[in-house]
């Protein structure tokens, strides 16, 4: 899991609800920087013309989103860390 720790309720104000979404869109955030990262780096890009066709292509960036999310769960790089506590620190939400 994440090394994302939230803020206990009523420290600071801030609503269980605010804090949950934040840990969500801060967890879904790094996973799409890993998928791009996957990508720039040909993590399911075609080896030959043998390998899968148009067909794998069509699908490679399901496998990479896959695996950027386990990556997450799995303790990510930390950025989910940085993203929570940045959101938590805006004052008006947004």
């Amino acid at each position: 899991m994440s090394s994302i720790t939230p803020a206990h309720p009523g420290s600071g104000g801030e609503s269980p609800t605010r804090e949950s979404r934040a840990k969500k869109a801060a967890l879904a955030l790094e996973a799409s920087f890993l998928s791009e990262m996957l990508k720039s780096a040909g993590f399911g890009s075609q080896v030959s013309t043998f390998s899968g066709g148009a067909g794998e292509d069509q699908f490679a960036s399901f496998h990479r989103e896959a695996i950027a999310e386990r990556m997450v769960r799995a303790g990510g790089i930390g950025l989910a860390e940085h993203f929570f506590k940045a959101m938590m620190e805006a004052k008006d939400g947004t």
